[in-house]
């Protein structure tokens, strides 16, 4: 086994046998790992504390044929404030589950390890309504599959936009509408979103365009994965 230096932030943990976990991570040199956290549950554990979901560490590692060992686990954000508040760690979940279930196993993405610790910053510091709906949308552009926000995908037609068609992957005009109904507001935030101005989209407080923008974006992630995100009751879905 080589020993190896990284840092990631926790995605999951299950237990293993007495007193030892198995902990899932985002890494940023490795992708995503498994790792065991030997003696992690007992009560004078070195690093039990710091293995928890949504923290950030940095990480010292024997490289195992299936699982790795963690040797060592220092801290760089616990990301408290996620933890003091149970609407924004069921947020932080949610992200940690897409994450989970983008990444793979020993194959570095850097990009979504920056994107995930940049979203769990944010959700700690402002917790601005859309951080996870952004997040969503963000990772989806990452992953090749770019919702189509500023024209018709069907026509090209740059407005009014007035539909979500899902299976098609973009907004859709009035003579082309197809799947659900999107208001324009909700149309100002994806594009704000998905056009470099991330910062303006997360000032959208109004709760109906925040509920909007949340269904759209766990919808559009979710047919992507083919999956039901399990967390996702946090985001209120309507």
């Amino acid at each position: 086994m080589s020993l190896y230096h990284d840092q990631g932030v926790v995605l999951r943990t299950h237990k293993l046998g007495e007193a030892d976990r198995i902990v899932t991570l985002l890494t940023q040199g490795r992708g995503k790992v498994r790792a065991v956290a030997k003696g992690v549950r007992k009560t004078k554990s070195r690093f039990g504390g710091r293995l928890e979901p949504a923290s950030h560490v940095r990480l010292l590692l024997y490289e195992g044929r299936e699982l790795d060992i963690v040797t060592q686990a220092d801290t760089l954000d616990h990301f408290r404030p996620l933890r003091e508040d149970l609407d924004r760690l069921g947020q932080a979940v949610s992200m940690l589950e897409a994450a989970d279930q983008l990444s793979l196993e020993r194959e570095a993405n850097p990009r979504l390890y920056d994107m995930l610790v940049g979203a769990l910053r944010a959700l700690a510091g402002q917790g601005a309504p859309l951080v996870v709906s952004g997040f969503f949308l963000k990772v989806l552009a990452l992953e090749g599959f770019r919702p189509q926000v500023e024209a018709c995908i069907t026509c090209g037609d740059d407005g009014p936009l007035v539909a979500w068609a899902l299976d098609e992957g973009g907004l859709c005009c009035a003579t082309h509408r197809q799947g659900a109904a999107v208001s324009a507001e909700a149309v100002a935030v994806l594009q704000d979103v998905l056009g470099g101005r991330l910062g303006t989209a997360l000032n959208e407080t109004r709760p109906t365009v925040v509920a909007e923008v949340d269904h759209l974006a766990i919808r559009a992630l979710e047919h992507h994965l083919e999956r039901r995100l399990r967390s996702v009751t946090a985001l209120h879905r309507s």
